[in-house]
């Protein structure tokens, strides 16, 4: 940029390509191409463009090809052009001519313009010639020669929006010095302390500038000798021929750009261009303006034109790019009627009408080849210095005996006048040739600051944004330090700016010669607040050399400078409103925000004075005589005596409460910084001879501010309640950090000039007048208007602060010898004894200065020390235990907020060190010696009788006529006494020290009232009880007294009883005895107190634990506390038998752990026992889809599950249906109750947008407020008691094989039954030798059977209404409670959340058991009973069905359609399926019954051996083909065995399987694939039959946990012994299995199928440095749209993809819906729930559907623990790894939508943003 504050997105379309300038693409000038798309392109384009050739083959008579189908034609035509130009003497009548002749023809139709042939045309007929008649060679030779020549040693590059720059801190001259990213890596300041920021567009890199960088001014890349810059100059200039046609031919061109660009006439063209007879061929152009919405423009043009939206849109979009835009095409009386239409409905819709003209067709293609041309100029001048120094002298050379400007003075002065699109050619044009030769910047400067005036007058009048407007161009030439100071010296720029400034805002002066902004227009104000930017730009180097010339004109522009200050001074006065309240709060923010804008300029005139001792001294003279020329002016000119302990004072009769005051005073603060300048540089002893003491004056001069402190007293003092927030709002800034430094403390620097120059008695005596207090303090008031004692009380605390901060404050450099490093320090650690704060809290509390630095880093170390941030919060500096003692409770930056926390931190941190609570002012630097005088306010007459009439008011107490505060204060001011003397007497001989503090205030009074001396108040004060929290800082009080006795009397003591701040001290023998005793008391009082405090804990304590014992759900949804021992086991409350066996399945399963389950109900608070017959219990629940574990991430999802077929999932996992709960129970009936007072308290609250979707069923639960969808029902487990000697038996008889017959049999006996209607789905046995299976059909019952449970209605209806619900949300349909694919969603979603848990436990390196949340736990073992009850609410005839399909994967011997293949199926789902519908196959007609625990040990065992066998089966198929490359000698068992079973393979698939790896590697692939399946099967069967898991499995150890997984499953470590123990029985399966056609396909190669196990879902990687991701935006190009525009990239965390957001190119029609980028691919990507980055705000998005989402907080910070959005601090940020990891685990959880409800509740908006267009 140079300069980061040019904003203009300057780029010409014209931006890249190639080699050759023929590349180039159309500039901005024209529409952008993505507005050509098919539905808008007219029928007749192509006869258009066949017009357009026919025209111009006739327009060259009729000779050659107008194409390139010619051989060669391309090159020869051009040649013979350029030839017969050179024949021609006057180039720019032939020129013309050419131009007459061909670009009407080239641009004909506007409307519908053929963008690339246009351009192919303009190149063959006009820029083609041109460029040979240049070079009189190939133009493609002579400029790739030039291209090799080298580049520029400056950069350049133009900076696109969204770029990232970076400024050094440490060596730019200013923070608009920037580098663009590829200069910046290669340069040394990437070392160094930088901030970066991402471009709006416009400015362009400074890399070779000297003037920008302290040092390292070149990158490598432009340093001289680098590969860009190889060649000497000699051998880059052009050789005299090419400068001369160069010379001849840019007249010409530039005259014609020039010419059409300000042409103003509608419907003719200059003579020379008119070469054919006129048309009636005319367009109704449209123009842009910042008044008008895009809705606005949009109506009018629907409603003038009768077009469709997407026409108007069209239109619209292209005049908000471009700035204008033929919207209609016809004859000139049609274009008329058009433009009158739309001006009459754009003035329906808004206050003006649109701006619109009629332009003949020649008119706008001139005016729109003008700009084509410009882009030309443009890439020619990037080849060489040569080319822009010729187009820079043309276009400043004035034409002879003209009064007409230069061509580029008369562009920037009809800048205003021009549309978006040439503006941004013409300052393109600017940067790439005056801005790159800097001879050429300064004669631009110099033209600039010569129509500085007229150029801003322009602008302002204007409603185009800055970045648009010419004089945005300031900054680059302003912030040149050498530049700046020819301007000054030369043109007297200051002088120039202020006038400026002075002729723009005359309508805001009212008649008193001040601004007055009441009715001010915000958009005016701000377009003056840029020419005082430009005055900040000018003043922000300071010089080092003063030249008189440049001190002259430097005093003229102060001079002028000042009269702004003087309009400004007292401006906006205001009187306290008595009576009625103020109808209209006057406006108070213009004036407040122009003193924002001049305090740093403020500073740097002060700091430029401060530069030269003389220019100081003049500069002070002249402010000096504003001040009292407004000054003397002031209306009262009465006088008032006061008399106090024998003072006079005459002084001018002024109330603040009662007459007119201001809070502007710029003319009196800019004294104040003034007068410390000269007394920090020492020129304050030559001030008599500029100001003579008569003149001096210094009561008026302090009056003022004065006044203005009295007003902030006063506003405290609730006196001006009745002026409404206005003067609140005015005071508050009046103090605050952005602009107290030119006013609240430069008023109390005023104060302190007065008290150095006047008599410190008269300095109080007018002090107590302003403060109207003078009654208060002669008399005592006896009053019952408790108001008005608290309205006295209040004043009188405000004066004796401000007295402290007149006497205390000296970190001013010049008030004391203290620099900014201190400065900084001190405020450092004020803000610190508040509390630890964050780096970005503490640099916004610190004012920063013209480069927007505060000085903090320099500082911060010494003082304090930096604590890392956790996963959340941010980094904190909390103080050194050194810098404690520097803590001042009366800092005068504190507000009264910020001064009692600092006060209670500090008291409560000495209490926890068993120090006294006395909390002193550190020893407070030495006064200047200008300011010397100021100490004499502290020992003089007035203050003595001020301390001591507030002490014998304490004393006597009068309690309504003093405040502990005001005590505290006096204390405060005694001690800053004290202190003084104190200091003054260790410097220098007792004699010598004139300070006599401790004899004042030792003194007796005179009269009766105040007979007591101070020291005798403060001994009678420590007895009173409301001032027992003061009595350690009396006691210090007292004991520096007798220090300074002692110094006094030259004690032999004085070094052991020096007392220092904070410290403790060495006291007299009755003081220590009397402090001991007190310390005594204290100690037993502290310790009675802890003794009752802990017996009061142990109480609560054990109340706290019954409650919890009572409640315990009401604890369920805690964090998991790290650690076994914190973490909630469910094994807690199950008593463990230690001779149990840990089996799960088959005829050794444990026993199920059951208790009795009473849980208490949110709602009601009411316990109830689970039961069968109860009322139903529920969990709220909430029930989404998933991608979450998928393996093909981007997989095209079915959006609508009309179709879907559940019952199989996919190996690869794309979507599920997850479940999650948050823990809490309710009664069924309750929470029915709670959901319809939602639902009616909604209907009454239709204007407030609701955070949840009613009709889906959405709530809040009632406790933890997360977002739920549902509820679960909660079943009881039933007592499963298994007799190990029956199981013995049923062991003999039931082996697998003869399971198998059972199961087969009872399903053809189904089958045969349900046969009648539905043969063709009816299962068959492919084995015909099976025999008569209906003696086999009741075989089954056999084994064991007993009734099924019966379950109330309640919970019959709760088991429906969940099972609908997983149905509706997991398929996206609408509820249907008959479908048959409920029990498939029911067994789905079970699966699918078990496989989540495990993975998100192995995730995070958890045990199986024993480490999940309460609410995990709860929402599992409710989900999986569900499971199993819900069968019981469907048709005992569909489950079978469903089993049968399950079965028929597993037993391909069940003959059924559609069965898929093992290498197609998820095997976990396979197995929940199965063993859920099992039991339907003991559904009888007559009887409901349901196997018995001996028949279910064995059906599990065997289903889940089948599926096992199964999926290794699976696994070794899908295993990897390649050779491990690590070798092992591992000859074990399962090494063998898993060699043979593959042999076994290759034989059944004919040899398609083959694996040529050792054994020991297959069994290890088995091994790490399966072992996902077996955690998840122990979860499953844990959850439903409740046996305990073996102790290895509540702890984390990969082998131990393999072993325990198989003895809790019943299967052996070594899994391939299961093929050998049922062999026989499995053979037939296996040959099935791998004999299918879908599987010999996939080892084929044919397909692609899930390797095992799966990988383990991360969001994507991001870069470590954002910066990268940053320049990966800036690279982004939007896929629909072809323009350069400023877009919105967002990165999906989930797959990586980068889209294009909040933009109208990228949206796309869903169901009917327009959708945004990021909204539409969240529905593919994550199933409606999506994380994105959004990145050039570097923020976090968060969506589920269309209608929901939140911001959260991005995983990148600074070297602070801090976040940036908004990357409004630009430092340098960095990926936290814990953070991100935060994002995954909200991720992986399934708690995105949770978040996104707890947000948005948070942040509730009665307008929220529109995430469907995301």
């Amino acid at each position: 940029m140079r300069r980061s504050l040019a904003h203009a997105q300057w780029q010409p379309g014209a931006r890249t390509v190639g080699r050759r300038i023929r590349t180039l693409q159309l500039g901005p000038s024209a529409p952008a191409t993505s507005f050509r798309s098919a539905r808008w392109q007219r029928g007749g384009a192509r006869l258009a463009l066949a017009a357009v050739s026919v025209a111009l083959k006739m327009a060259d008579g009729g000779s050659g090809g107008a194409g390139s189908g010619a051989s060669g034609g391309v090159l020869v035509q051009p040649r013979e052009r350029a030839m017969c130009w050179d024949e021609r003497v006057d180039f720019q009548a032939a020129f013309l001519r050419k131009l007459a002749k061909y670009v009407p023809n080239i641009y004909s139709a506007e409307m519908d313009p053929l963008l690339e042939k246009q351009e192919e045309m303009a190149q063959i007929k006009i820029f083609d010639p041109l460029e040979w008649y240049l070079f009189r060679e190939d133009p493609d030779v002579c400029l790739e020669k030039l291209r090799q020549c080298g580049a520029s040693q400056l950069c350049g590059k133009v900076f696109k929006g969204g770029e990232t720059t970076y400024s050094c801190r440490d060596c730019a001259i200013d923070p608009t010095c920037v580098l663009c990213m590829d200069c910046f890596q290669n340069s040394i300041h990437k070392n160094h302390r930088y901030k970066m920021h991402t471009s709006t567009g416009g400015g362009f890199c400074d890399c070779g500038d000297t003037e920008a960088w302290k040092t390292g001014p070149l990158c490598t890349n432009h340093e001289p000798g680098a590969a860009s810059t190889t060649k000497a100059n000699s051998e880059c200039q052009l050789n005299e021929e090419l400068m001369a046609q160069a010379k001849k031919m840019f007249p010409s061109i530039l005259k014609y750009i020039v010419d059409m660009t300000i042409w103003e006439e509608e419907k003719e063209l200059p003579p020379v261009l008119m070469t054919r007879e006129k048309t009636d061929h005319y367009y109704c152009v449209l123009f842009n303006d910042e008044h008008h919405s895009y809705d606005h423009v949009i109506y009018s043009l629907q409603r003038a034109l009768g077009c469709e939206v997407g026409e108007a849109q069209l239109h619209t979009t292209a005049i908000d790019k471009e700035g204008r835009r033929a919207v209609k095409e016809g004859p000139y009386v049609s274009c008329q009627e058009t433009k009158e239409e739309i001006k009459r409905h754009s003035e329906n819709v808004s206050q003006q009408p649109l701006h619109v003209e009629v332009l003949h067709a020649d008119v706008m293609a001139h005016q729109k080849f003008a700009l084509r041309l410009g882009s030309w100029l443009n890439k020619l001048m990037s080849y060489s210095s040569d080319f822009r120094q010729i187009f820079c002298q043309i276009c400043l050379k004035e034409e002879a005996d003209s009064e007409k400007p230069c061509l580029i003075s008369m562009l920037m002065l009809w800048d205003a006048k021009l549309h978006k699109g040439a503006r941004k050619i013409l300052h393109e044009l600017i940067f790439s040739s005056f801005f790159m030769e800097m001879e050429y910047k300064k004669l631009f400067a110099i033209e600039f600051v010569k129509y500085y005036k007229p150029l801003q007058k322009e602008y302002i009048s204007d409603d185009h944004d800055r970045s648009i407007s010419v004089t945005a161009l300031s900054v680059q030439m302003f912030t040149v330090p050498t530049l700046a100071r020819h301007l000054i010296e030369e043109q007297n720029v200051i002088t120039v700016i202020t006038e400026t400034l002075l002729e723009v805002l005359p309508e805001y002066l009212d008649k008193n010669d001040k601004f007055n902004f009441q009715g001010y227009s915000q958009d005016k104000l701000g377009r003056v607040y840029a020419v005082i930017c430009d005055l900040k730009y000018i003043l922000i180097t300071k010089p080092t050399v003063w030249t008189d010339r440049l001190r002259v004109r430097f005093l003229e522009g102060f001079r002028s400078f000042l009269r702004i200050l003087t309009c400004m001074q007292g401006m906006e006065e205001i009187q306290r409103q008595i009576g009625q309240h103020i109808e209209v709060d006057p406006d108070w923010e213009a004036a407040i925000a122009i003193q924002m804008q001049l305090k740093n300029i403020l500073l740097m005139f002060q700091e430029w004075c401060a530069c030269d001792e003389d220019l100081l001294l003049e500069a002070y003279k002249e402010c000096h005589t504003a001040v009292m020329r407004c000054s003397t002016s002031s209306r009262s000119r009465e006088k008032t005596v006061l008399q106090l302990c024998g003072h006079t004072l005459e002084s001018k009769r002024y109330r603040v409460s009662v007459d007119p005051v201001s809070i502007h005073l710029p003319l009196s603060r800019t004294l104040a910084g003034l007068h410390v300048r000269l007394s920090k540089t020492g020129v304050i002893s030559r001030l008599q001879e500029f100001v003579p003491s008569e003149q001096f004056q210094v009561e008026l001069l302090m009056e003022y501010p004065l006044r203005c402190l009295v007003l902030v007293a006063q506003v405290a003092a609730e006196m001006w309640r009745r002026n409404g927030l206005s003067l609140i709002s005015q005071v508050f800034y009046y103090q605050d950090v952005k602009c107290r430094e030119e006013m609240y403390d430069k008023d109390i620097i005023m104060l302190q000039i007065g008290a150095s120059f006047m008599d410190p008695n008269l300095f109080l005596l007018l002090i107590l007048q302003r403060y109207e207090l003078v009654s208060a303090f002669k008399k005592i008031m006896p009053t019952k208007d408790q108001d008005l004692t608290k309205q006295y009380n209040i004043l009188i605390e405000e004066m004796l602060q401000v007295l402290i901060y007149v006497v205390g404050e000296r970190y001013v450099p010049g008030v004391s010898s203290v620099t900014k490093e201190e400065i900084t320090m001190r405020e450092i650690i004020h803000l610190l004894c508040i509390e630890p704060m964050a780096h970005s809290a503490i640099a916004k509390s610190l004012p920063e200065n013209e480069n927007n630095e505060t000085g903090l880093e320099k500082v911060i170390n010494k003082v304090a020390v930096f604590k890392k941030p956790g996963v959340s919060g941010h980094g904190v500096y909390e103080l050194k235990d050194e810098c404690m003692k520097e803590f001042n409770m009366f800092f005068y930056h504190y507000t009264k907020t910020q001064h009692s926390k600092a006060e209670h931190t500090q008291k409560k941190r000495r209490k926890q060190e068993n120090r006294d609570e006395a909390l002193p002012p550190p020893p407070p630097p030495e006064f200047s010696p200008a300011f010397s005088n100021v100490v004499k306010v502290l020992n003089c007459d007035i203050m003595m009788y001020i301390l001591r009439t507030i002490l014998q008011r304490a004393v006597q107490l009068e309690t309504h006529l003093w405040t502990e505060a005001m005590i505290q204060m006096v204390l405060h001011l005694l001690s800053l006494g004290l202190l003084e003397e104190k200091q003054q007497l260790e410097k220098a001989p007792e004699e010598e020290v004139t300070f006599d503090f401790y004899h004042k205030a030792s003194r007796m009074g005179s009269s009766a009232l105040n007979a007591l001396n101070i020291l005798m108040l403060l001994e009678k004060l420590k007895s009173v009880p409301q001032l027992e929290a003061q009595k350690d800082m009396i006691n210090w009080i007292l004991q520096m007294f007798d220090t300074v006795k002692r110094l006094r009397e030259k004690s032999s003591l004085v070094a052991t009883a020096a007392t220092t701040s904070g410290s403790e001290t060495t006291k007299g023998d009755e003081t220590q005895s009397t402090q001991e005793k007190e310390k005594a008391e204290r100690k037993r009082k502290a310790e009675a107190a802890r003794l009752h405090r802990q017996k009061i804990m142990a109480q609560m304590s054990a109340l706290q634990r019954n409650f919890i014992e009572t409640h315990k759900l009401l604890y369920e949804n805690t964090q998991e506390t790290q650690g076994r021992e914190d973490s909630v086991m469910e094994e807690e409350s199950i008593p463990l038998a230690i001779d149990s066996s840990k089996i799960v399945l088959g005829s050794k399963r444990g026993p199920s752990i059951t208790e009795k389950e009473v849980l208490t109900c949110i709602l009601c608070q009411e316990e109830q026992e689970v039961r069968l017959e109860s009322a139903a219990m529920v969990l709220s629940a909430c029930v989404q889809k998933s991608t979450a574990l998928t393996q093909h991430r981007g997989k095209t999802l079915e959006l609508s599950g009309d179709t879907l077929e559940p019952l199989f999932m996919d190996p690869d996992l794309s979507c599920g249906t997850h479940t999650g709960s948050c823990g809490h129970v309710m009664h069924a009936a309750c929470w029915q109750k709670y959901f319809e007072a939602m639902q009616l308290n909604s209907q009454q609250r239709l204007h407030v947008e609701q955070i949840f979707d009613l009709e889906n069923g959405e709530y809040l639960c009632p406790l933890c407020k997360s977002l739920c969808n549902t509820v679960i029902p909660i079943i009881p487990l039933q007592t499963q008691k298994i007799n190990s000697e029956d199981a013995e038996a049923v062991a003999q008889i039931l082996s697998l094989a003869r399971w198998l017959e059972i199961v087969k049999a009872r399903i053809l006996g189904y089958s045969a039954k349900n046969a009648k209607g539905e043969k063709q789905n009816a299962p068959c046995l492919i084995n015909k030798g099976m025999g008569d299976f209906t003696s086999e059909f009741h075989s089954i019952l056999s084994f064991g059977v007993q009734p099924s449970a019966k379950y109330s209605n309640s919970i019959k209806e709760m088991l429906v209404l969940f099972a609908t619900t997983v149905y509706r949300v997991g398929l996206k349909v609408a509820p249907n409670e008959a479908d048959p694919r409920i029990p498939m969603m029911t067994w789905s979603t079970c699966a699918f959340t078990i496989q989540c848990i495990e993975n998100l436990l192995e995730d995070e390196g958890k045990p199986l058991f024993g480490s999940l949340q309460n609410r995990q736990h709860s929402g599992l073992k409710a989900l999986v009973q569900f499971a199993a009850a819900q069968r019981t609410t469907s048709p005992q005839s569909l489950i079978q069905k469903h089993l049968v399909r399950l079965l028929a994967v597993l037993l391909p011997n069940l003959k059924m359609e559609d069965t898929p293949s093992i290498l197609d199926v998820d095997m976990f789902h396979i197995l929940v399926g199965a063993v859920l519908a099992f039991p339907s196959l003991y559904w009888e007609d007559t009887v409901d019954l349901q196997p018995s625990f001996i028949s279910s040990a064995y059906n599990h065992l065997y289903l889940f051996h089948l599926v096992t066998m199964a999926h290794i089966t699976q696994i070794l198929l899908t295993s990897a083909t390649e050779s491990p490359t690590a070798q092992s000698q591992d000859n074990s068992e399962e090494a063998h065995t898993a060699e043979s079973f593959c042999r076994e393979v290759c034989q059944y698939t004919s040899g398609c399987f083959s694996r040529d790896v050792p054994g020991w590697h297959l069994w290890d692939c088995v091994k790490k694939g399966i072992t996902p399946y077996l955690r998840c099967a122990a979860l499953f069967f844990h959850y439903m039959l409740r046996v305990s898991p073996p102790e290895d499995l509540l702890l984390v150890s990969e082998e131990g946990e393999f072993k325990a997984l198989c003895s809790y499953l019943s299967l052996p470590t070594n899994l391939f012994l299961l093929f050998e123990e049922y062999w026989g029985t499995v053979s037939p399966l296996l040959q099935r299995w791998c004999a299918d056609p879908a599987v010999l396909s996939f080892l084929k190669g044919k397909n692609i199928s899930v390797r095992y196990p799966r990988k383990r879902n991360n969001l994507v990687e991001l870069p470590e440095d954002y910066s990268c991701l940053l320049n990966q935006a800036s690279q982004f190009r939007c896929p629909r749209s072809s323009d350069d525009e400023r877009k919105h990239p967002m990165l999906c965390l989930f797959c990586g993809t980068m889209l294009c957001s909040q933009n109208t190119c990228c949206q796309e029609l869903v169901n009917g819906e327009e959708l945004g980028a990021c909204t539409s691919h969240a529905l593919q990507c994550g199933a409606g729930v999506c994380m994105f980055l959004k990145i050039r705000e570097c923020k976090v998005v968060l969506i589920e559907g269309k209608t929901r989402g939140c911001l959260y907080p991005a995983p990148y910070l600074d070297e602070y623990g801090e976040t940036d959005p908004g990357l409004k601090r630009g430092n340098p940020l960095h990926l936290c790894h814990e953070r991100y990891r935060k994002l995954h685990l909200l991720w992986q959880q399934h708690c995105i939508i949770e978040e996104i409800a707890r947000s948005q509740e948070t942040n509730q908006i009665v307008f929220g943003f529109n995430w469907q267009l995301l």
